[in-house]
């Protein structure tokens, strides 16, 4: 659990959606580690020549009817800089990646903040893990690209990790067992009052889902069609917490939706 200044707690529980407000102010945070997705296994090569040739013109055929594949956003491992390096440029990189996070994180109500994670603070993330754990080894390293590559937004996704920010062991057990199925509660909603509900992976299922208590961390994508991707651009753009125990609505700030547009779009 991290140590935040003392925030007040409060249930809002209405009928209707509270009135949006802005989100300018940063909320501190850790980003805790999530679990990692199965990556897919690659296609067996054909051992029959005539085949791979088929194949082959098959391929050139399709490449030529249709655009390419966007490259993927994923850390790889000739990303990371070693432990020497990257204390050279820490401090440049903290300012940079702090100035980042400013723009993404939206408080969303009294004790949650959510954040919108990009590869630039996932990337930050892993340097930092890096230096606190001394790892120096690649295996090291890719422990922690499984861990955090999941967290990394493609073209048409956002990807954000939800904190319920608690301050005191009582408040704890009042709010976490109220706010079971939070992570699957949150909505963006578009000017056209289309909404995007959130999706969560098995592993989070597996560790993070209770039935009785929830966990202080969450980690959700949203998934965007084209239209919803020129909706979201347009604005406005709301968040809402759709929770019956915790019903909260904000409008996000012109700067926060520009910032996430082009995690859509790129």
């Amino acid at each position: 659990m991290r140590s935040t200044p003392p925030r007040a707690t409060r249930l809002r529980a209405t009928a209707t959606w509270p009135t949006p407000r802005s989100t300018s102010k940063p909320a501190r945070r850790r980003v805790t580690r999530c679990s990692c997705w199965r990556a897919p296994t690659a296609f067996p090569k054909s051992s029959n020549k005539s085949r791979q040739r088929e194949t082959t013109q098959v391929t050139q055929r399709k490449e030529d009817e249709v655009p390419p594949t966007t490259v993927s956003r994923k850390l790889t491992v000739d990303d990371i800089l070693d432990l020497r390096a990257y204390e050279k440029v820490r401090a440049e990189k903290k300012a940079a990646i702090l100035e980042t996070k400013r723009r993404r994180r939206i408080e969303l109500g009294t004790i949650i903040t959510v954040m919108f994670e990009s590869r630039d603070t996932m990337w930050y993330q892993i340097q930092e893990m890096l230096r606190a754990e001394r790892v120096i080894s690649e295996d090291g390293v890719v422990d922690e690209l499984r861990a955090y590559n999941p967290l990394i937004p493609e073209a048409g996704q956002l990807c954000a990790t939800i904190f319920i920010e608690l301050t005191s062991d009582a408040a704890m057990r009042e709010w976490l067992p109220k706010l079971v199925g939070i992570e699957r509660s949150l909505r963006i909603k578009l000017a056209d009052g289309r909404e995007i509900s959130p999706v969560t992976d098995e592993a989070h299922d597996a560790t993070l889902t209770r039935d009785n208590v929830t966990a202080a961390v969450h980690y959700v994508r949203f998934e965007f069609g084209p239209d919803d991707v020129a909706a979201f651009g347009a604005g406005p753009v709301q968040l809402i917490c759709a929770h019956p125990n915790y019903l909260e609505a904000v409008e996000l700030a012109p700067f926060t939706v520009a910032e996430l547009a082009a995690d859509l779009n790129a």
